[in-house]
Order: C-alpha cells, then structure tokens, then sequence
C-alpha cells in the first residue's frame, strides 16, 4: 500500500516490479530485484564490489523547500553489516548543498526487517533532494537490503499536541530536558516495527542512568490545555534488560509553570525486551495551563538504558461517544482508576503483565475469586446531566480467563443530589459463550432526581479461582438497543433493533410466558438465519397474541461462526374489547380488519376412512388418514361500509389469514383459508349498514416464506419529489395499497 505524502514513485517505495526504476548504484555496489519484500513481493538488494563503502541513491531529484524539514524512512535487513538512510540536499544544477543529513548508523547488524530513517531541514540554497542508503563492508558480495521508503514531510500521529521533535527523535533530542539521574542520546537500534506504522522512525531517545537511583526526564515546551478537558499520553517504552520500573507521566502546570498534577502509568514489561506503549490519562484541573509528558526509571542501575519512541499528548479518544466514565476508569491502562468492590470476595487489579489482556490498550480490570459467590465491582461515581426517564446504557467487555463467571449483569446505579442512592437500572444477565471479547451492556430510564452514576458489575462466580476481564466501560445517554410500542388499536407491535452488525445472520423470536417461542415475519419471510443489511430493524409484528405477554429474542451470529449472541427485550401487550376480533393476512397488513363477533364456530374434524365389513365379523376394519384441523363457520358482523369494503379487499387474493380473538374466548389464534363467503343483510332499513358474515374456515399451516409487503426507502418524501401534483400520481397507481407498496 503506498505511504501517504510520499513525494517517491509507487515503484521507488515498493521496489515493485524492479528497484531499477527509481535506484541506481552510487559507490561500491550492484541492485538488483530481492524477493520477501513487506510493501510488495520485491525489494532492494544492494551488494558490494568491493570492501568498504557501498551505497544506493534514488535516481530522481525531489523538490525541496529550503528551510522546511523532511523526513526519510525505511525499512533495511542486512546478515552482516549495519547501515544508515540519508537526505542528500541539491540546488537546481545537481551540485551538492552543505552535507548529507545521515542517520545515525544502525546500532547492530540485523537479518530482519527494522526500521532506519532521518529528519532534518533542508539547508540553504537547497531545492531538491536524493535519498542516499550505505552500509560499510569488509569484503566483496555483501548484500543489503532496502523497502517500503518514505520522503516528505514528517509523518505525525493525527491530534499530537506536541511538536515533531518531541514525537520522534530523527531530527534531535534538543526537545528534552534531564530531572533527574540521566543523561539524554539518540540511537538507532534495529527494531521491527509494522510495515505501516509509518509513526515509527528509525532513532530512539536513550536515556541513560548516570548513578543507581531513579532517572527522569521531560518533555519542553509543552501545549496549552483546556481545563476540564480529558488528555492522554503515551510512548513506546524499551525497558532496560535489568529489571527497573519504567514508567510515564502526564503533568500539567499552572500559568506560571508550577508543576500542580502528575498522573503516572507503569509499565508492566514482559519478560522479554521490546518496544511497549504505556499510557497515562488525566483531566485537566480548573487552573491547569499547559501539560507535559515526562518519563523515566526507578530502582536503575548505573548505566542502565530505556529507550523511547512515538510520544504522544492527546485529548482523549472517546471510547464511547457521550460517555461520563473517564479514559483511567474505563480502560485500566494506568490501573484500576476509580473501581471498587462493593461486596463480595474478589479481587480486581490491572492486568499483567503487558498485552495479557486488553481490547482498548494493552491491560484491562482482571477480576480474580478464589471462592464460588457473587462479587459486585463499581466504577467511581460521575456527575451526569439526565433528564427522568431518559435511556441511558451502561456497558463493558469482558473476556473469558480461568474458571467460568456466569450470568454476568452489567448495569447501572445512581445517585441524587444528596448523594442518595436511587437504585440501579439494567437487569440483563449475560453468559459469556467462549474465547474473545463479548459486549455486556443494559439500557434503563434515568430515575428522576440523578445527578451521578456510575457502571456496576455483578460477578457470579461458578467454580473457584474463576478470572474475568474487563475492559472498555461506559455510562451514556443512547437510544435503545431495542424498543417495543404496543399498537392496540390496529394490533401490532412495533419492534426496533439497533447497533447491528451488518454481514451478520440474526433470527427474531416472539416468546411467550409459556416458553414457547414462534419466528417473527419480514420482508423475506420468518427470520432465521436471514443476513442483517442494516445497522437498525424496525419490524411491525402484526402476529403477536392478544392479551398475552410477550418479549422478543435476537439472536445474531458470524456467518463463519456456530456461537450466536443474544439480546432480549421488555414484555408488552396487545389489548382488545372481548367482542371484536381481528383478520390478518401476513404478506399485506394494512388489509388486516377489526370486526364483531356474531358466533364463534362450531368445530368439526374431518377424516378420510375406508371402511371395510369382513363377512362372518361383527366389528368392521376401518382404514384411517391423519385427522384433519378445525373446520367451521365464523359468523361475524361488519358495522360500516368501511369495515365491509376493507373485509373484501382482505379476501380477494384468497390469502391464507391469521384470525386472532382475546384469551378466554375458548378460541386459539389460528391460520385459516376461508371458503365461500356468505354477506347478508340484518334486517330493518335498506340504508342499515350493519352486514353479517359467514365465514367457512379451515385451519392450515403458519406461512413460512410469505414476506411482509413493503417498498424499502420508499417515503412520501420520495412521492412529493417525483411527482408534482396529486393528479399526477393518478396514473401509475392503479390504488392506494399500490402507492402504498410502490407498486406500478
């Protein structure tokens, strides 16, 4: 993939298809086409003729503003000799500007792939620019290799409040001061960085312990900050080969420049010696001015050497978009933050070491019970601004350790002004299914009268010596995950899932206080295993009960996948005067009527029965078939030419209908075919309205595969855009169900 910014071709970066297209021998050497590139198949391959200096250099000249600072960086590997990257200034006739801006030549020669590179401005009279590779030999047939080569202005990480200087190290370590016990340097040891973290550079900041004791050093010249503001620091910390602690602060100062906070993280190295970001957060006090970043060592040993890369001073990322959970309580980078356990025997602490755990950053809240029992964990209590009954959603990730927790609750709690606890909300259990990292979140009303709330973690642990990660918490103001509204009057529920992942399989079910559960229709039929094309569901459910109970069931899983998550909703229920009824065809809703009954039938059973009588035997054999459904006449009224128009345009398909009655009835609700329909007058007046009806039923299956009638993205916004009057409309729209469905 081509570095952005790069001033460099495609084929002078990558190397691909030929290094030849953009690289030419400079002294001492041959290139020609290596192979096991990282940013393509090829790279460079620089081999000496002769012992001593061998070099490379691009063979166009790119445009340079005098004065302005450029940036090289590449990545080498070389089995037997280091090497160094360099910027090598012109002016307009080619002749050379000053001297070569070179890096600093790799500390140890390294047969992997590690990072080079330099920064400088371009001097004086300078206008152009080659890059220049080398590497001094003992003998002939020495090879070097060189990719992924970046030119033009220093990459910087997007949001850095400090200046390049201080970010990387390829210019100077003119931007550090010494605290204490230090002495300040710049290295190039040969560290393997990602093929695209184009952050990273080739020089380090070295600093070393001068005497036994604790080193430090400073940043300078550090930004301005906004009091309130949440910020966070970090940089990638190699720490000495002897164990020291090795950490990194975030300090503000006043307007005079008195040192009034200092948030510090430790690093919590592996065993073995690399490169680790280590992070520390903190808000902004109210007289906070500026803000810098210091890191050092505890406990070194003289000589002893951290090195650093990529320091970074940002406002802190939003781990969730309107969340009130500080950056230190909800990802556990410099500790536990402001948790808490409320009761219960386990214990919480940031995880170790580095990169055990973490799904935002390298640690998380590692929850250890050494007993089965239930443990409640809190986060610190924060001032919200919450208006009653607003839908506010607390939520964490957890992964799995040891042992099994199980029917975690992630919720929730609140206090007025008074520092009056008003009880929690969420109550959605959750069973963490296997390896990875699973989102554990409920949504509730704000009670009224809350001013502060906090995340709370109920923790079942089933076997002793369970382990639970946390990590990523948040308290927010959002929309529902779902939201279920009662539709009494035309005998639907409105269903809305939101926060979908779209690729995934999701199945919906209607459950019943019975346990029993039915799959609820779409536009493509009953949804099971149907992929989510959007990020939210909204669904009318005109097949839910009457008068019953009922809640909803998502189930959504990757398609490369067998473990599904889950997410339930409230109850609700559709009322309905006990005298009226409703007949519904599932493919065309809005065809669905209210209507009166008359007589509910009187059921019959039919089945087909051979009978045979065997002379000389007194019982005859009888051959039977399966029994069928219910059969009967539904006798009912309509009370308006309105109910009686809308009670033809339901039957003219001859669709297979729902016909539902409240609970109590002696009826069940039933799919149904009805037969020849009988509509009569009741007597009195010709102007009556009042018909009755008899309907010939016969019970069938649920349709399966029939889909909801909708036109998607279709809106009256959309019919005021095409057409310019209603007159217009008349003619591609035989009726209003046709406009209705987009149906031309």
């Amino acid at each position: 993939m081509a570095i952005p910014g790069n001033l460099l071709s495609a084929a002078t970066e990558s190397m691909d298809p030929s290094p030849t297209a953009g690289w030419r021998p400079r002294q001492n050497s041959t290139i020609s086409t290596g192979a096991g590139g990282r940013n393509g198949p090829n790279c460079l391959l620089m081999r000496s003729s002769a012992a001593g200096v061998m070099s490379v250099e691009t063979i166009s000249a790119y445009p340079v503003t005098a004065g302005q600072v450029y940036q090289v960086f590449a990545d080498a590997a070389g089995a037997d000799q280091p090497e160094r990257i360099g910027l090598n200034w012109l002016d307009n006739s080619y002749t050379n500007v000053g001297s070569v801006t070179w890096a600093l030549t790799t500390s140890a020669a390294s047969s992997s792939w590690h990072r080079i590179g330099v920064a400088g401005p371009a001097p004086a009279g300078a206008t152009r620019v080659r890059v220049v590779f080398e590497s001094t030999t003992t003998a002939t047939n020495k090879i070097n290799y060189l990719e992924n080569v970046y030119l033009g202005p220093p990459i910087r990480t997007p949001g850095n409040l400090l200046p390049f200087a201080t970010e990387s190290s390829e210019v100077a370590v003119g931007e550090w001061t010494v605290l204490a016990n230090a002495s300040l340097s710049r290295q190039v040891p040969p560290f393997t960085w990602s093929v695209d973290n184009y952050t990273a550079g080739g020089h380090v900041l070295a600093i070393t312990a001068t005497a036994a004791g604790n080193a430090a050093v400073l940043a300078t010249g550090g930004p301005r900050v906004t009091p309130g503001q949440e910020y966070v620091a970090y940089a990638y910390l190699q720490p000495p080969t002897v164990a020291s602690n090795c950490w990194i602060e975030l300090r503000t100062f006043d307007a005079a420049g008195n040192q009034i906070s200092a948030d510090r993280s430790t690093l919590a190295a592996p065993a073995s010696t690399g490169m680790y970001r280590q992070r520390a957060s903190a808000v902004a006090l109210p007289n906070a001015a500026s803000a810098s970043v210091a890191v050092g060592m505890d406990g070194a040993a003289a000589g002893q050497v951290m090195r650093v890369e990529t320091v970074v001073l940002t406002a802190a990322p939003p781990l969730a978009p309107g969340s009130v959970i500080p950056y230190k309580d909800a990802s556990f980078e410099q500790g536990v933050g402001d948790w808490t356990r409320v009761s219960g025997a386990a214990t919480i602490a940031r995880s170790t070491p580095w990169g055990t755990a973490g799904l935002e950053g390298s640690y998380s809240l590692a929850v250890a019970s050494a007993s089965a029992g239930t443990t409640v964990i809190r986060s610190g209590r924060r001032p919200v601004s919450a208006v009653a009954d607003e839908n506010w959603r607390a939520s964490v990730s957890a992964s799995p350790g040891a042992g099994t927790f199980d029917a975690v609750v992630a919720r929730a709690r609140w206090w007025d002004a008074s520092g009056v606890d008003l009880g929690t909300t969420g109550t959605a259990q959750w069973t963490i299914p296997g390896p990875g990292w699973w989102q554990l979140q409920a949504d509730g009303a704000v009670p009224a009268g809350a001013v502060e709330g906090a995340v709370e973690v109920v923790l079942p642990a089933v076997t002793p010596g369970a382990t639970l990660y946390l990590d990523r918490a948040a308290l927010r103001h959002v929309l529902p995950l779902t939201e279920l509204t009662s539709h009494a009057d035309d005998g639907y529920v409105t269903l809305v899932f939101r926060e979908l992942a779209v690729g995934q399989l999701m199945s919906i079910y209607r459950i019943t206080p019975d346990g029993q559960r039915a799959a609820v229709r779409g536009p493509s039929g009953l949804i099971i295993e149907q992929p989510v094309t959007s990020t939210t569901v909204t669904l009318e459910d005109h097949e839910a009960p009457l008068g019953t109970p009922v809640y909803y069931r998502l189930e959504t899983r990757d398609p490369s996948s067998t473990v599904a998550a889950t997410r339930s909703t409230g109850t609700v229920e559709i009322d309905l005067d006990r005298q009226l009824c409703w007949l519904k065809d599932p493919g065309n809703p809005q065809r669905n009527v209210k209507l009166m009954v008359q007589r509910a039938p009187d059921w019959e059973r039919p089945i087909d029965q051979a009978v045979y009588r065997v002379a000389g035997r007194r019982n005859a054999v009888i051959l039977s078939g399966v029994r069928s459904g219910l059969e009967g006449d539904l006798a009912i009224w309509t009370r308006s030419d309105e109910e009686r128009a809308g009670l033809h345009l339901l039957f003219d398909p001859g669709a297979t209908l729902l016909w539902q009655a409240m609970p109590g009835m002696g009826v069940s609700d039933m799919y149904v075919q009805v037969g020849q329909v009988a509509e009569a007058r009741t007597g009195g007046v010709a102007q009556e309205p009042w018909r009755v009806w008899t309907l010939p039923l016969v019970e069938v299956d649920q349709p399966v595969t029939v889909g909801v009638g909708t036109a998607v993205s279709w809106t009256w916004a959309d019919v005021v855009a095409e057409f310019a009057t209603a007159a217009d409309v008349l003619p591609t729209f035989a009726t209003a169900e046709d406009l209705l469905l987009n149906r031309r």
